[in-house]
């Protein structure tokens, strides 16, 4: 005998349609229809296929002359040197530009301001004025002293083979590319939780040890795509230094067509390279993100 007087309760029954009568299994799904996403694509199938068709069909092309010139030894000797101005930019302009990028997010308002300024400066000046500047640095100061401030100096040496050519090159790059590094660094940072560091500093793990285990590897994932657009805005932008007569790969094909005239297939030849050695670094790009996306969902 129950101890209340509510009534019981009776469990409810749910009908369903009889397996002979219609129900939601026999319902048909009807794909929504977009009649001009094909008309897009047909439209880009028809102007590819005409570009294409341009460029095997056109003698003007002249692919004779660009296989001749692609893999010859002065066309790879400044492929070497065009990715060896890009490497050296690179790894310098990030090493400073970590640095700047700290010196910015730091509590002392000295360092703040250096590093701001510095930012502004190098953003400021057009990359080929650097380059020039540092490539005539003799003309500006005839020798270098140390000593006392406004003093007498102690020890001074001649400017003029100090900078070279290439070293002009590499310094002047990587110069440049550490303030825009720099920012791409610190919005990395400051895209990271606070509350990581706060709890880490409660866990009481030291200060250099949060940066490096917990804030880069997370700010890699906003860092990346930014850094890499970089890299290759700076690989692309070698050929600036062809001012300075160093023999990348834009001076040497400028060097070449001057010679034979063939302007448009040497220009391919450069532009097929350019791409090439851009879709390799597209390529490490992915797998780097990769590695740093483990975890997260995009």
């Amino acid at each position: 005998m129950p101890l209340t007087s509510d009534p019981p309760i009776e469990k409810e029954t749910v009908r369903t349609p009889p397996h002979d009568g219609p129900g939601f299994a026999e319902l048909t799904v009807v794909p929504l229809r977009h009649p001009l996403r094909w008309v897009a694509v047909a439209a880009t199938a028809v102007l590819l296929a005409q570009f294409l068709n341009g460029l095997i069909t056109n003698p003007g092309w002249e692919w004779d002359v660009f296989a001749q010139f692609f893999t010859t030894e002065t066309i790879l000797k400044a492929v070497w040197v065009t990715l060896q101005l890009t490497f050296y930019g690179t790894v310098l302009g990030f090493a400073l530009g970590i640095v700047l990028a700290f010196m910015r997010l730091s509590a002392s308002p000295f360092l703040r301001a250096v590093a701001y300024a510095y930012i502004w400066a190098f953003r400021s000046i057009p990359l080929i004025v650097q380059l020039l500047f540092w490539f005539n640095l003799a003309y500006l100061y005839k020798e270098l002293q140390f000593g006392i401030p406004f003093g007498p100096g102690f020890l001074s040496f001649d400017t003029m083979n100090l900078v070279g050519a290439m070293s002009a090159a590499v310094l002047g790059l990587a110069l440049h590319q550490a303030a825009y590094a720099a920012e791409i660094v610190r919005g990395g940072v400051l895209a990271v939780d606070s509350g990581q560091l706060e709890a880490a500093a409660a866990l009481g793990i030291p200060r250099l040890r949060q940066l490096r285990r917990i804030v880069l590897p997370q700010a890699m994932r906003s860092i990346l795509p930014n850094a890499a657009n970089e890299i290759i805005s700076l690989f692309k932008g070698t050929s600036i230094v062809s001012v300075m007569a160093i023999g990348e790969l834009f001076y040497q094909v400028q060097v070449v067509y001057g010679r034979n005239g063939r302007v448009v297939p040497l220009l391919m030849v450069a532009t097929v390279w350019y791409i090439l050695l851009t879709t390799v670094l597209s390529v490490l790009q992915y797998y780097v993100e990769r590695h740093y996306a483990k975890g997260t969902v995009r």
